[in-house]
């Protein structure tokens, strides 16, 4: 993970078939909690480390119902418009505390 970083709006979710359905059986995560956790201020970084072929995110936020996820993604579309979600999973206790970490700096700023 690395810098912070902004998505362009308006987004619109493209799902890969595969993906989409081990992001429900493995992790247990429904699309729509997915797209959730878009609408509901994310934080964004950009994961450097999987960022070989295309560039990669991280959204770390919570859903409608303050469930904590930590989403991988990339952005596709002319004007990279659209969140091609790769996969979807609760955040783990590091990714939690980071996740708070940064949304507190976020209002701090405010």
């Amino acid at each position: 993970m690395d810098k912070k970083t902004k998505l362009k709006k308006p987004l619109s979710f493209e799902w890969d078939k595969g993906n989409k359905e081990k992001n429900i059986h493995k992790h247990k995560v429904q699309n729509s909690e997915s797209e959730e956790v878009f609408l509901n201020n994310p934080i964004i970084l950009i994961d450097v480390t999987h960022s070989q072929q295309e560039n990669r995110y991280l959204a770390l936020g919570v859903t409608d119902k303050k469930r904590q996820l930590v989403i991988a993604f990339t952005l596709r579309g002319k004007n990279e418009e659209i969140i091609r979600i790769i996969s979807s999973r609760d955040q783990d206790k590091k990714e939690k505390v980071l996740y708070n970490k940064l949304k507190s700096e976020v209002k701090s700023k405010k």
